[in-house]
């Protein structure tokens, strides 16, 4: 039957592929999957066509009978040998039904012998295991009632027990944790007991704690956290103690700068049907309103700092007796961060929000910070130097206190250290705290660097000639001191400042050297002074004036940076600089003017005899005369007027040493020298000295130059062995000198080299004497004894 009925549908499917292949496309919505009936009747009746489509069903209907019956006949073979098969398949089914039963017969006999013992073994189990929940109950039973009675005898210790109690009070918890302990008479009443006696020891706990951070007692502090670790919630108490401070410090700090409170008047009490209207910001009693609340705020952060810096000292000290763990390491563990260095950042933070939410919120309190930052900086210094003595302090307090610290952990270094370095080495609490005030140090360095610039701006207006007068001068002077007396609180306030003070001086340098005449008559030494030359010596006077007043101010100060210092001091280099340039013209002119004025020695003669009596008629030549009278006039009318003697005197004697210099070349090269020459030549050499003289604080600070003056004038005199064999030649006298003045001694018709060399004694010979010994002695060599 079941081959037929597999045949039958093959049957089927063949029939409905070949009626898809020759019956119209009218029937092939017949064969679709989603036919309806109903749906093909309705569109047949809305078409009204509805005997041609019977007609198309009828003649579908018997072309598939025909089809079918094709089909029979051509395969009713192979549905005869299905039809022989099909007994065969009866017989082998038959068989297997037996087989079938057998199995299951069998099965049956296994399972009565496992069910029973299965099920035996499944209540012996649960009864053992209720046997050893029941046991174990018990055990917590006696274990509760045995704590429950010690823990009554710990309560009435008072605080002397109570560390006893909250470990007892911890193995309770213990013993309750993982089962349902509600229904059992026997410990109903010992368990709201315990419930009580947790409340009550917490509650102690929390006042000793609270207590002992009041009154900075290590000893109560310690038992205090000994009372919460043996609780369990060591942690969450110490979070919930620094969330406190946390919260006080921030309420502190609005109540500090909340503008109401800031503007409410002392006396509110007024006149019937008057309103009282506060004005802030421009009053001394708003201000001072403001900076008595923040230095409350200030002993308000430093006291909560230091309960806070407290606790963790002794949390750092204290160690657990039976586990021997140190609190400080149950309380950072898993990386949590010291709660220190968590509170500080806190504080901080709030100062700066609630800093910027108030300055924003009120243009009053943001004139009053900026204006008197430095107050404001001293306050924050003041508390930063409070806490780090106290951090000094607190260490000592705790190693005399004891009381169950532990003194002696390794923790000496930490305690030389920062306090907040322990854990956070690259962290910088000062500069955390600091950087709150950043927005109110800016504004205040920019109005300070304007109140500096306003009076040099004042003392130079645009197109002005003349330099500030003493008074201006000292208006300047009094504003830069005044800016660095109230930036001293703080060193980096100062060098702050001090940048400021050396841009201050950098700008009078500049005004003043718009000032400076730079033409021909600057530099003019011939006649009297010109109002240039006026000009330049009152400006140089006036920058001398602040360079010795802002050096006086450095010095004053006590306690002055080394770097503010060395910032006013390269400013001053620029002042000593600028005073240089200034007077180099002059001092150009007149080195010219006096070597101009030696070379006319060589137009005297110095040949004559010696005079009778051996005296000269003269105490100098006339170039010598007129040195001194060009000296002197120089010194009296150009330098005189210049206060700055030491500036002028390291400028000066550089001429007096290089016309000391020129003096002995151009003697060195007189010719002929006879005997009463030399006398008028060591004459001059004397008259050199007081020539020399107005351009030095003495003669004999020009050094070398002044040595070689005196070295010289005794050879004149000197026969040429004495001459070669003095100690004077090479270092102190150069060879070159010694070697023209021998050529004084020859025959005329030994010519000297530069006449040799035909040079002009008035324009070429100050050449012969720019080279340096080694090319004057090769010159000498290839040139003077080739003639």
């Amino acid at each position: 039957e079941f081959a037929a009925e597999r045949w039958y549908c093959d049957l089927l499917l063949r029939g409905s592929q070949i009626l898809i292949l020759f019956l119209p496309e009218c029937y092939t919505d017949f064969l679709k999957e989603d036919f309806d009936v109903k749906t093909y009747t309705a569109q047949a009746i809305h078409h009204a066509v509805i005997a041609e489509q019977l007609a198309k069903l009828a003649e579908g209907i018997s072309q598939l009978d025909k089809e079918l019956h094709c089909q029979v006949v051509a395969r009713h073979e192979d549905l005869l040998a299905q039809a022989t098969g099909i007994e065969s398949l009866e017989g082998v089914l038959q068989m297997m039904q037996t087989r079938i039963a057998a199995l299951q017969s069998a099965v049956d006999r296994i399972r009565t012998k496992i069910v029973d013992p299965y099920n035996k073994i499944v209540v012996r189990t649960a009864q053992l295991a209720r046997l050893q929940v029941a046991c174990d109950l018990l055990r917590r039973i006696i274990r509760i009632l045995y704590l429950s009675k010690r823990l009554q005898g710990q309560l009435q210790g008072g605080s002397r027990e109570i560390t006893k109690a909250a470990q007892s009070l911890n193995e309770l918890d213990y013993l309750s944790q993982g089962v349902d302990l509600s229904g059992i008479d026997v410990i109903e009443n010992d368990l709201l007991f315990i419930s009580r006696a947790r409340l009550e020891v917490e509650n102690q706990a929390k006042r000793l704690l609270e207590q002992g951070m009041e009154i900075q007692n290590p000893s109560q502090v310690g038992t205090a956290l000994q009372v919460f670790y043996n609780l369990g919630n060591l942690r969450e108490t110490i979070r919930s103690v620094v969330d406190g401070y946390r919260t006080s410090v921030q309420e502190n700090v609005v109540n500090a700068l909340d503008i109401k409170v800031l503007t409410q008047p002392a006396n509110t009490r007024g006149a019937p049907g008057r309103a009282v209207m506060p004005t802030p910001g421009n009053t001394a009693a708003f201000r001072a309103a403001l900076w008595t609340n923040l230095e409350k705020l200030m002993d308000q952060i430093c006291a909560a700092c230091g309960q806070v810096q407290h606790l963790q000292k002794v949390l750092t000290k204290k160690r657990d007796p039976v586990s021997h763990v140190c609190f400080i390491d149950e309380i950072i563990k898993d990386g949590q961060p010291d709660i220190l260095h968590t509170f500080w950042s806190s504080v901080t933070q709030t100062l700066s929000e609630e800093l910027q939410k108030a300055t924003a919120a009120s243009t009053f309190l943001k004139q009053a910070l900026e204006g008197e930052y430095p107050k404001l900086l001293r306050l924050y210094n003041e508390l930063w130097k409070r806490l780090q003595q106290y951090s000094a302090s607190i260490q000592g307090a705790l190693v005399s206190s004891g009381a169950g610290l532990d003194v002696e952990l390794p923790l000496l270094e930490h305690d030389t250290e920062d306090l907040f370095t322990r854990t956070k080495p690259d962290y910088d609490p000062e500069k955390d705290l600091k950087d709150s005030l950043q927005p109110y140090e800016a504004a205040y360095l920019s109005k300070s660097l304007s109140r500096l610039f306003d009076p040099i701006n004042l003392v130079f207006p645009q197109g002005g000639r003349n330099p500030p007068s003493n008074d201006e001068l000292d208006s300047i002077i009094k504003t830069i001191a005044s800016e660095l007396n109230v930036a001293s609180v703080d060193s980096g306030l100062t060098i702050a400042v001090a940048k400021n003070a050396a841009k201050t001086v950098q700008l009078f340098c500049v005004k003043s050297e718009q000032l400076l005449c730079t033409q021909g008559d600057a530099s003019q030494v011939i006649g009297p002074l010109t109002e240039g030359q006026r000009r330049n010596i009152a400006v140089v006077n006036s920058l001398f004036r602040l360079q010795q007043s802002v050096a006086k101010v450095i010095s004053g100060l006590a306690t002055f940076p080394p770097a503010a210092e060395q910032v006013l001091t390269a400013s001053l280099e620029s002042v000593q600089n600028l005073m240089s340039s200034a007077v180099q013209p002059l001092l150009n002119s007149v080195t010219d003017s006096v070597e101009a004025i030696l070379i006319t020695m060589h137009q005297e003669d110095f040949s004559g005899s010696l005079p009778a009596g051996g005296r000269l008629d003269v105490p100098c030549s006339l170039y010598m005369r007129e040195l001194q009278g060009f000296i002197a006039r120089v010194v009296n009318d150009y330098f005189r007027p210049l206060q700055c003697l030491d500036f002028l005197y390291d400028s000066t004697e550089n001429i007096a040493q290089r016309a000391i210099t020129l003096f002995i070349r151009h003697a060195s090269l007189l010719r002929p020298l006879s005997e009463g020459g030399k006398m008028r030549l060591a004459a001059d050499f004397a008259q050199m000295e007081l020539a020399v003289a107005p351009l030095c604080r003495r003669v004999s600070d020009l050094g070398k130059a002044y040595r070689l003056l005196r070295s010289f004038r005794p050879l004149l005199f000197q026969t040429s062995e004495h001459i070669a064999s003095s100690q004077a030649l090479g270092d102190l006298i150069p060879y070159s000198t010694i070697l023209h003045f021998l050529f004084t001694r020859a025959p005329a018709e030994l010519k000297s080299p530069h006449q040799a060399q035909n040079c002009n004694s008035n324009s070429s010979l100050p050449l012969l004497f720019t080279i340096n010994l080694s090319s004057d002695t090769l010159w000498w060599k290839t040139n003077a004894t080739s003639h």
